[in-house]
């Protein structure tokens, strides 16, 4: 059966180093697998382990995945990561408010919680060799992006605050069906 899954990463270096996020360099990857109900993270010398998974999930799950993760991994992944089924929240409410918003934001209209950093915090803990840190920072990206994702399909909407006044966003977001490995399956590694 394939799977869905929550997917985050950091990156090494920052858009003020390299304009091209190919070049921006993973440092860790989380994610968390629904086929076996695990968070996991991966480090850039890992990112082997990683690939199968993403290709034989039935779809990637997150929060600017299109625009950002995906396009990271890109300078790491030998095969197409355009061929990946993906569901990204932040294309979704863009196209619904004509909007972006930040996940923090939305994250704590919704679910009364914050994430525990940002992504230049990531990128110091990463040069400070603080990696078990990282690992954490990035999970917690990982859980929070899931629990805004689910509490979307079981609520049909989702918040944020507009001033002091909190702001519905309706939904329509399900959970991607499993799927036999026989369809459709984005092997894109060179064999």
């Amino acid at each position: 059966m394939r799977h869905p899954l929550i997917l985050d990463l950091e990156t090494q270096y920052t858009f003020r180093e390299f304009s091209d996020p190919k070049k921006l360099a993973v440092s860790v990857v989380g994610i968390y697998d629904y086929a076996d109900r695990q968070y996991k993270t991966y480090m850039r010398h890992e990112l082997s382990q990683l690939f199968p998974l993403l290709e034989h999930a039935s779809c990637i799950i997150g929060f600017n995945i299109v625009s950002f993760d995906l396009a990271v991994l890109q300078g790491h992944y030998p095969g197409h990561v355009s061929q990946f089924k993906t569901f990204d929240l932040l294309d979704d409410i863009k196209k619904r408010l004509g909007r972006r918003l930040a996940l923090n934001d939305l994250v704590f209209a919704t679910l009364g919680k914050r994430k525990s950093g940002h992504g230049l915090q990531a990128i110091e803990l990463f040069k400070e060799g603080r990696l078990n840190e990282l690992k954490k920072y990035c999970l917690d990206d990982v859980s929070l992006t899931k629990e805004l994702y689910e509490y979307g399909i079981t609520h049909k909407e989702i918040f944020y605050l507009h001033g002091m006044t909190k702001q519905k966003i309706p939904v329509d977001w399900k959970m991607p069906r499993e799927e036999n490995n026989g369809g459709g399956v984005s092997l894109t590694l060179p064999f």
